[in-house]
């Protein structure tokens, strides 16, 4: 019963949050087709449920071609846009994921998908979490909201990613696993709301 209701307020809350958020979308697309040159938006390959990998969506937040640098962003990264600083501050390059939740491949609520990079050094136990949907926000993208600060303060940002941060992370979405259920998305949904606009 839990997943169904999930899955209908999954459809029913990212259609209203695009409807909501159609006059931004338009506004933000328009100033990074504006700012610097390349695609209003970016399509990055994260591992899903069942380590199913596909697409997610995103305002381009950086230069063409950024990710062959690598795929952690730190601190003040010179590939960072103008417009890509702000969308960032406040998560909005993420609401194109809204499509990503539509279709199925995410949920509001869930684990944050990471690259197949990353998840090939996942333990047996970490593998867990990608036994449900990925989703925008849980415990883990709540704790870390400024990850980008603490990996930009770290002598060796990958190293201190892989060894630190991501088990970190990790366990946090294994606690989530462990205890959720409705009543606890909405929680987290509100939380991840307060933490932004702080």
């Amino acid at each position: 019963m839990y997943l169904f209701s999930k899955r209908i307020f999954d459809i029913c809350s990212s259609l209203l949050a695009l409807v909501l958020f159609s006059p931004l979308i338009i506004i933000i697309s328009l100033w990074i087709a504006l700012d610097s040159p390349g695609g209003i938006f970016y399509r990055q390959i994260r591992v899903g449920k069942n380590q199913k990998e596909f697409g997610v969506f995103k305002f381009r937040s950086m230069r063409p071609n950024s990710d062959q640098a690598g795929q952690i962003t730190i601190g003040n990264d010179s590939r960072v846009t103008r417009v890509g600083r702000f969308i960032r501050r406040f998560k909005i390059d993420e609401v194109p994921q809204l499509i990503n939740i539509l279709k199925g491949d995410m949920s509001v609520v869930g684990p944050r998908p990471e690259v197949p990079k990353y998840v090939q050094l996942y333990s047996q136990e970490q593998l867990k979490v990608l036994t449900v949907l990925p989703g925008l926000t849980d415990y883990a993208s709540i704790e870390y909201l400024d990850e980008q600060k603490i990996l930009g303060a770290a002598a060796d940002p990958d190293k201190a990613y892989i060894e630190e941060v991501m088990p970190a992370k990790l366990k946090l979405n294994l606690n989530y696993i462990a205890d959720r259920g409705f009543w606890l998305d909405i929680k987290l949904i509100f939380k991840t709301i307060g933490r932004i606009v702080r």
